[in-house]
């Protein structure tokens, strides 16, 4: 578990750790069919306490709430000492405790005495932020159990613990229900599930915001890293393929090869039978495919590649059908981007022309390791076809992010007309990775370090410890933090924002998607860019803009690259590289 000590004290400095973290034991199992029946979870548990009570009903209702910060043991005794006491006889009687940073998970509730040795009924609400945890179900603000139970009413016994609820939250609010009743609680401990994984790439800079917006990423797209990679531990706890790519690449620059890609791939793959499209979206069809050709760059694992041919050839000659005679992308309905482009018609289609001629092209590369020649010259004769046509971005960062990445039209050009207007805004945390990659093409680095600090970094400031499902700077002004009640004329930056699918509460405040900033660091300004399948080969270009140095590690299938780049009183870089053998570094 040396990991998972590590993490803890690195993501999780302001919470309190009651126990080390439990593994799976092995079990003695008879039945040789229950144990070809039986599954490892690849995660494991850890218990944390809360670190503050952030609110209590007025009055006499609730008492000593305070030594639920202190660490006690996990066993329930027969000797109620110094309990938490909540007790309907004297009044309303609840409790909000902040656990810190956001977790996944639930709460584990001990209990000593209650009235006549009875099991009470808590009502337990879990929250994301502390407006979310103190909403009632429904309403304008659209609290709902989504995906996952997050509000419930619940027993919990006299003498005994009770482990309650399975969602990504922070703070947890208790209500004691029954009337004329009470109960002592000995604790409430967070049940935080994670993979214990090695934080095997690292980053840091001049700039500490830059820093904690790139330990942030990595623990935001940690924390979805549950028995499959999904894009929310609150709602959509599923595996969008789609939503994926940006994820991928922050795995690869935090924790190297896991394995958790190629089972999410293998998931979908499977329930996804041709000519259907993965979660019924033709693009997400496409990310598959550039997932793939992105595994296939970092590890260099060619027998799994081998083992998609028969669907990726099947669907890279489905995919090479959808163009028009005019050479336009002709992709069925279900066409998607992101959700803010989603009434951009135009824009929609020069994302999907841009994309088709991304996926045809990292198609061919896979076919050509594969010696797939014919699937090969198909792609190529679709790509060649779709470069006649220049889409019109309509004034969409996303749209025009991908036509420079497809190289469709001119990266400087696409960044001076679109990408680099109004800085961060009109952007998504989804295709805010793609809209960083396209300034980056443009040579555009500190107009894109600026918009990390400014986009990202504002949910850091308004109490975010992950990236969230989507974000608009416009939601700032006046609104109150996540980490505290609303101030009374202070906008609820939770409950009153969000669009599409994710109005109001219901709005995830950890998606995977949003950690695009974790690889873009990675890449540009520490400069490690895989070259060869395997990295057996990588250039380092750092582009620092505004930074006096910067540092960090880069995990690969032989080890960790470690460089340090300074600059210089003459404004040059000195860069001390550190490559494992098998790695060829060219500068």
């Amino acid at each position: 578990m040396k990991y998972a000590m590590s993490l803890i004290c690195s993501l999780l400095a302001a919470s309190s750790i009651c126990s080390a973290a439990v593994t799976e034991l092995p079990l003695p199992i008879a039945d040789a069919g229950m144990k070809a029946r039986a599954t490892v979870d690849p995660r494991v548990r850890t218990y944390i306490l809360p670190t503050r009570v952030l609110w209590r009903t007025p009055g006499q209702g609730v008492q000593d709430s305070e030594t639920l910060l202190e660490q006690r043991s996990g066993q329930v005794t027969l000797g109620a000492s110094r309990p938490c006491v909540l007790d309907s006889r004297k009044g309303k009687s609840a409790l909000l405790l902040d656990f810190g940073k956001e977790l996944h998970g639930g709460v584990q509730i001990m209990v000593w005495h209650t009235k006549d040795n009875k099991p009470v009924r808590l009502r337990v609400r879990f929250g994301e932020s502390a407006s979310e945890a103190m909403a009632e179900f429904g309403g304008a603000k659209n609290t709902t159990n989504d995906h996952a139970i997050r509000d419930q009413s619940v027993l919990v016994p006299w003498l005994g613990t009770a482990e309650i609820g399975n969602t990504g939250f922070r703070f947890v609010r208790i209500d004691l229900e029954d009337e004329d009743s009470f109960v002592q609680l000995k604790s409430v401990r967070a049940i935080f599930i994670y993979r214990d994984l090695e934080y095997k790439g690292s980053f840091r800079c001049s700039d500490e915001r830059l820093n904690r917006i790139w330990s942030t990423g990595a623990y935001t797209v940690h924390l979805n890293m549950q028995d499959y990679l999904w894009d929310g531990i609150k709602r959509d706890r599923l595996v969008w393929i789609g939503d994926m790519h940006p994820e991928a690449m922050s795995i690869y620059s935090v924790f190297g090869n896991c394995d958790i890609i190629p089972r999410s791939l293998d998931l979908i793959r499977g329930e996804t039978p041709l000519p259907k499209w993965m979660n019924g979206i033709s693009s997400y069809s496409m990310w598959w495919v550039l997932i793939h050709h992105s595994w296939y760059l970092q590890t260099g694992d060619v027998a799994y590649l081998r083992q998609q041919r028969p669907y990726l050839t099947g669907l890279l000659a489905q995919l090479a059908r959808c163009v028009g005679p005019d050479h336009r992308e002709t992709l069925p309905p279900g066409r998607f981007l992101d959700w803010p482009t989603s009434g951009n018609k135009p824009a929609i289609h020069a994302g999907l022309h841009s994309l088709l001629v991304m996926t045809l092209g990292a198609g061919a590369e896979l076919c050509d390791v594969l010696d797939e020649d014919a699937t090969k010259s198909i792609c190529l004769e679709a790509v060649e076809k779709l470069r006649r046509h220049t889409p019109d971005p309509a004034n969409s960062k996303q749209a025009a992010a991908l036509m420079a990445l497809a190289g469709l039209d001119d990266a400087g050009k696409l960044n001076r007309d679109v990408l680099a207007v109004d800085g961060p805004q009109r952007m998504s945390t989804f295709y805010g990775y793609y809209v960083l990659e396209g300034r980056a093409l443009a040579g555009d680095y500190q107009g894109a370090m600026d918009c990390i600090r400014q986009y990202w970094g504002a949910m850091l400031d308004l109490g975010a410890t992950t990236f969230w499902e989507d974000f608009d700077l416009q939601w700032t002004k006046n609104a109150g933090r996540i980490d505290e009640l609303v101030p009374e004329g202070k906008k609820d930056i939770h409950g009153d924002f969000g669009n599409h699918c994710y109005k109001g509460f219901r709005h995830s405040l950890c998606h995977g998607w949003a950690s695009g900033p974790t690889a873009w660091l990675s890449t540009h300004v520490l400069g490690v860019k895989v070259l060869e399948p395997g990295c057996r080969a990588v250039k380092i270009e750092p582009h620092l803009g505004d930074l006096d140095w910067a540092e960090g590690t880069f995990p690969t299938p032989m080890g960790v690259i470690k460089v340090r780049h300074v600059r210089k009183s003459d404004g040059s870089i000195q860069s001390t590289i550190d490559a494992p053998e098998g790695v060829t570094v060219h500068r």
